[in-house]
């Protein structure tokens, strides 16, 4: 990091990923003092991966809080930003790349509805992507449905920018919601019903080998061409991926390409305060650009909507639908990424909304899709 300071105490603290250091939010156990000030550990963005041993090696670096604010973390290689057209396809479900799994963390806490994590991939640099765009995973076995092939492809939204958690374009991440199967009748869990491929990807351990195709995609990629546009994204779960990896070319990363200068609001829909993913990091952007970047969540199972029902992402966008009328009317992109029952009860809040305001949704619909300012990735 250009921004180092170095020479003011020679320290070896605890060596701690990107990924968990979002986890602790900057716990206590991070912080050192010297000089009376406060100082924070912070991993570097070199990543030195040996896969004959499950440690993988940070430079570690000391930097005062101020800094850790206002300075951005270099990227590298700066040749991703020369394409003038997305990757798309370069590795398909007949001839996949095989790229090896760094880490798997778990992202929720104890009183989460299920298990989410955090998968960070090592493709060396020979699978590229765009933010926005998507991993297709072949997970290992047969295809129960046609034996003697492998499993259907099962597309992921990449959670990282084109430079990966480790900032050097060699790894991209995941978010996966373990999917568990609970028969109705008993109440335990069926796991021969299980995702194949959610829980394969969630068992996975550092080191171990893992079948990629794509990247797919183009509808989510992040519009660069005005970087004081403003950006509105609205996700549940882990439908958050791709506003993960456009919040961190943001906020995040120098690149000298792309300098956010816009809005970028994100609402967030879990089911309650441990469901939040990535929660520490959004945080942080909010306290450093506080003029850029709004952050609402919508906790269903702890708050409760002006009718006193359970709270949704829906229910947050008509409390601000005002103000998304007039973004979206002044030239504003409208994000929606997570599972496809999200949607119609948001489109009926929007239609809501807009009737009354004396608008037909039908024809503001229409015209959002023409001007490209719509774009939608459900599964």
């Amino acid at each position: 990091m250009a921004h180092a300071l170095g020479a003011r105490a020679s320290v070896s603290p605890s060596v701690r990923t990107d990924a968990s250091l979002r986890k602790t939010g900057f716990k206590d156990h991070n912080k050192l003092r010297f000089d009376n000030k406060l100082w924070i550990t912070l991993s570097s963005v070199n990543l030195k991966s040996r896969y004959s041993s499950t440690k993988y090696q940070f430079k570690v670096m000391s930097m005062s809080v101020q800094q850790a604010v206002r300075s951005k973390i270099p990227v590298q290689p700066l040749e991703l930003e020369n394409a003038n057209e997305p990757p798309l396809n370069l590795y398909k479900p007949k001839e996949p790349y095989t790229a090896t799994i760094v880490s798997v963390e778990r992202l929720v806490g104890p009183k989460a509805p299920g298990e989410t994590c955090h998968i960070v991939i090592d493709h060396g640099g020979n699978v590229p992507y765009w933010e926005g765009q998507s991993y297709g995973i072949i997970p290992p076995g047969e295809n129960p449905k046609k034996p003697g092939s492998p499993h259907n492809v099962r597309l992921y939204s990449i959670a990282s920018t084109r430079y990966g958690d480790s900032f050097d374009g060699k790894t991209a991440s995941l978010c996966v919601r373990r999917a568990i199967y609970y028969d109705p009748e008993t109440g335990k869990e069926d796991p021969s019903k299980n995702g194949t491929c959610s829980n394969f990807l969630c068992n996975s351990k550092p080191g171990d080998k893992i079948q990629l195709t794509g990247p797919s995609g183009k509808i989510m990629l992040l519009p660069e061409g005005d970087p004081n546009a403003t950006h509105i994204m609205i996700a549940t779960g882990t439908g958050v991926a791709p506003f993960r990896g456009y919040l961190r070319r943001m906020f995040m990363e120098a690149v000298t390409t792309y300098k956010f200068g816009g809005l970028a609001w994100l609402f967030l829909g879990v089911a309650n305060t441990d469901s939040l993913l990535y929660d520490a990091e959004f945080s942080s952007y909010l306290k450093d650009y506080p003029d850029n970047f709004r952050y609402d969540k919508a906790l269903s199972r702890e708050q409760k909507n002006k009718n006193g029902g359970k709270m949704y992402v829906q229910d947050k966008i008509e409390e601000y639908s005002d103000e998304i009328f007039k973004l979206l009317d002044g030239g504003a992109h409208i994000y929606f990424c997570g599972l496809k029952g999200m949607m119609p009860g948001i489109q009926d809040t929007l239609k809501r909304v807009a009737e009354q305001r004396g608008e037909s949704w039908d024809a503001k619909l229409s015209q959002l899709k023409k001007n490209k300012q719509w774009h939608v990735e459900v599964y």
